[in-house]
């Protein structure tokens, strides 16, 4: 693509509407060696700093269902995101010609009940499971620190249904959505 139609790309994008709305995954499981929760952080492709996955909006697809996806595409995980979001957060998205447009991304909660050993943006970026202070550490934006701790929170105070596995014990404790998570 060219200097004027990319720049014609970035001005599209930063005038349509909601051009504005991202959709994200803060995916989580209990890790089979400790049975914490585990939280799972990209890098991102631009800068490689820690980021969750997330995407724009698609035309016929749920703010959940695009969260699911972004997961596949970026991270090559597979679960089943919560329909209400945990909350939101705000960052500043870098064009390629250096122009900054604020981005409010939604977050579901996507337990990961799966895999791909092949995924469209495989090696792309680093994957790594974190526990969620550490996960609150690595990324750059304060109310995705703060977001990612609540959930933890969250998640450790919801009682599991006495399952014998981790994996059956999570899937009782999905956390419900607070407004207080919420970024403006």
């Amino acid at each position: 693509m060219n200097f004027l139609s990319q720049l014609a790309a970035d001005l599209r994008l930063m005038l349509r509407r909601p051009a504005r709305m991202q959709y994200a995954a803060l995916c989580y499981r209990i890790g089979r060696k400790t049975g914490a929760l585990e939280i799972l952080l990209i890098t991102s492709r631009d800068t490689g700093r820690w980021v969750i996955p997330k995407g724009w909006p698609m035309p016929g697809k749920r703010a959940h269902e695009v969260a699911e996806r972004e997961a596949y595409e970026e991270a090559g995980v597979q679960g089943e995101a919560q329909k209400a979001p945990i909350g939101a957060y705000v960052y500043q998205k870098r064009t390629h010609h250096g122009l900054a447009i604020s981005c409010k991304v939604q977050v579901h909660a996507l337990e990961v009940d799966g895999a791909c050993e092949d995924f469209p943006e495989k090696g792309a970026r680093r994957l790594e499971w974190v526990d969620c202070k550490e996960a609150a550490s690595r990324v750059a934006e304060p109310s995705l620190k703060s977001l990612i701790l609540t959930f933890g929170e969250r998640m450790a105070a919801t009682p599991g249904p006495g399952a014998q596995t981790a994996d059956r014990q999570l899937a009782g404790r999905r956390p419900a959505p607070s407004g207080a998570d919420q970024a403006g």
